[in-house]
């Protein structure tokens, strides 16, 4: 599964990435069948009131919302802008630890990386306390996905040789829609109009679901991701705070730099029930506005009342 250095240099000019669906390498996964997959043609009537929910979130907090979600169980699906571009922000942290997992497997994950005070970048909980020692890929990993960390999250890009490692890693999986060029915390300046470091909820979902449900890492380090989702400390307004609380979520946030951008992603298991694959993104209308945590809780109500 790791990727070879040839292949990973080949792949790491793409400047644009586009995400084909569940057909595509990694993303079926042993949940997904042909028959469940068909399924997601026939829009039921809690599907159709989800979507007047959701314009009505939209309306009341004055944003827009990207959102797909899907239940891997019966392939109902929810899709509200769901191929409309939005800037990923932190979420990409998931997927940055994903690749990591994915390149070096855990057998790997104890190296050691060094960096210096001149490394570090704003918002670094973690990684600024371990600066004399340095820190492994492994601690690395979870300081950038349960703690969202921006220099851990830039020492991942560097494992994987920077942000076109990642898109690599994205493309391995299908994802051709994705575009991955900048660093944090640069890569979360999002304005109207740019394409760089943005994605769509539907790759973004697609991607999740091939990275924890699906076969695109193995056993060991797909389990291990999860559990780094599932005790992510950043999510508990969100997504979290929108589902049943003995549903199971593990999830990674962002929050762009301008236009109160907020996203969150995650996979949801409800008890005795196929998981749901959620990917909720959200900005504002004007350039200063701030962020609701309540908007993508309310969303992710709505997704949750819909798929379950």
């Amino acid at each position: 599964m790791r990727l070879t250095c040839a292949r990973r240099a080949a792949l790491s000019g793409l400047a644009v990435l586009a995400f084909l669906p569940l057909a595509a390498c990694g993303q079926a996964g042993a949940e997904g069948s042909p028959a469940q997959a068909a399924a997601t043609a026939q829009v039921g009537p809690a599907v159709k009131s989800a979507l007047g929910d959701l314009e009505e979130l939209e309306r009341t907090f004055g944003a827009r919302l990207g959102v797909y979600a899907v239940n891997t169980g019966d392939g109902r699906e929810v899709a509200h802008n769901a191929d409309e571009r939005f800037a990923y922000a932190s979420t990409s942290k998931a997927f940055l630890a994903a690749a990591v997992l994915r390149e070096y497997t855990l057998r790997g994950m104890d190296k050691v990386i060094r960096y210096s005070p001149g490394d570090l970048v704003d918002y670094s909980p973690v990684t600024e306390k371990n600066v004399d020692t340095g820190m492994t890929l492994r601690d690395l990993c979870d300081a950038a996905v349960r703690y969202s960390d921006n220099t851990a999250a830039n020492l991942l890009f560097d494992a994987l040789g920077g942000p076109g490692g990642l898109a690599a890693a994205l493309a391995e999986v299908g994802d051709t829609t994705t575009t991955a060029e900048r660093r944090e915390p640069e890569l979360s300046r999002w304005v109207p109009g740019e394409t760089r470091d943005t994605t769509t909820a539907r790759a973004w979902a697609g991607d999740l679901r091939a990275f924890v449900l699906g076969d695109a890492l193995g056993e060991d380090e797909r389990e291990q991701l999860s559990h780094w989702l599932r005790t992510n400390t950043t999510g508990d307004e969100l997504i979290r705070a929108g589902v049943p609380k003995n549903w199971t979520v593990g999830d990674k946030t962002g929050t762009g730099s301008f236009y109160g951008a907020r996203n969150d992603i995650a996979v949801v298991w409800p008890p005795d029930s196929a998981p749901i694959v959620m990917a909720i993104m959200s900005h504002r209308l004007a350039k200063d506005d701030r962020f609701d945590n309540k908007l993508i809780a309310d969303a992710a109500s709505v997704v949750a009342k819909a798929l379950s």
